[in-house]
């Protein structure tokens, strides 16, 4: 694959032209993912590559796909799950209404994944969700809220392992190869395309996700988007990462506290 400055004009072109904006992405891992489309897509050079994306708007999406890619499971991580049971629902249960932004929803597992907390908690009824990803394909998947079935069986693990009240077979319906969730569980979530790197805030949440997302930007994406979390929580609000994500180089962080060290869970404090 050709240099740096070759990619970089790639990203830049890409963000003139269509809003997309790649430009600080972790930089190893960005170029990791365009080599492996030109490698599927039998492209041989980035100025190819360049003339393809200008050219076809189809082909931009099954980029933007590739790049955004995120390896999702519901109940990923259970004992994070299991934390935000036992240490974040009792609180949100203190407000009349609760708003919750899941950042980088991907496929949906996760979206999902809350509703049944929210549900079993007593307080999906007086949540609303907002699921927003860049990838507008990731979003429709997580509409449809159909995943293989084959899938179940790791997931009903991570849900038993969270401290799940109910048999996870419950929330969905078997239907061939395929696992249809409840209708019930979306009811009360709004799916949108919102791009963390160039968007704005665009509501006051109680509690924002966004888990294994910031590991693909560099250093000053990461704190220009914490500085987005911060401006998008309420007075005492919660922010969850992921585990191998933190807040130490955002200069907000003396404004959150810890509420659980290890799974990256923080109250907006100042």
């Amino acid at each position: 694959m050709e240099g740096n400055e070759e990619l970089n004009e790639l990203l830049q072109s890409i963000r003139c032209v269509y809003g997309y904006d790649f430009t600080e992405y972790a930089e190893a891992s960005v170029k990791r993912r365009v080599e492996h489309f030109m490698k599927n897509n039998k492209v041989l050079s980035i100025r190819a590559l360049g003339r393809m994306l200008l050219q076809d708007e189809t082909v931009v999406e099954k980029f933007v796909r590739e790049i955004t890619v995120n390896v999702t499971e519901m109940f990923r991580d259970p004992a994070f799950y299991k934390s935000l049971r036992e240490n974040i629902m009792v609180r949100l249960a203190t407000y009349p209404f609760i708003k919750v932004w899941i950042a980088g929803s991907s496929t949906g597992e996760e979206i999902y994944s809350i509703a049944i907390l929210l549900k079993e908690e007593g307080l999906l009824e007086r949540s609303i969700i907002y699921a927003t990803d860049i990838n507008q394909g990731a979003l429709q998947t997580a509409k449809e809220g159909v995943y293989p079935i084959g899938n179940m069986k790791g997931y009903t693990t991570n849900y038993i392992k969270a401290g799940g009240r109910h048999s996870f077979s419950d929330y969905y319906t078997a239907k061939y190869d395929s696992a249809l969730l409840d209708r019930s569980l979306k009811q009360n979530i709004v799916f949108s395309v919102h791009n963390l790197t160039v968007d704005k805030s665009f509501n006051e949440f109680q509690l924002i996700l966004c888990r294994n997302v910031l590991i693909y930007f560099n250093q000053r994406l990461q704190s220009k988007v914490i500085d987005l979390f911060y401006e998008s929580l309420c007075p005492f609000g919660f922010l969850a990462l992921g585990n191998k994500e933190s807040i130490l180089f955002s200069d907000k962080k003396k404004m959150f506290e810890d509420v659980d060290k290890k799974e990256r869970i923080f109250i907006k404090a100042r």
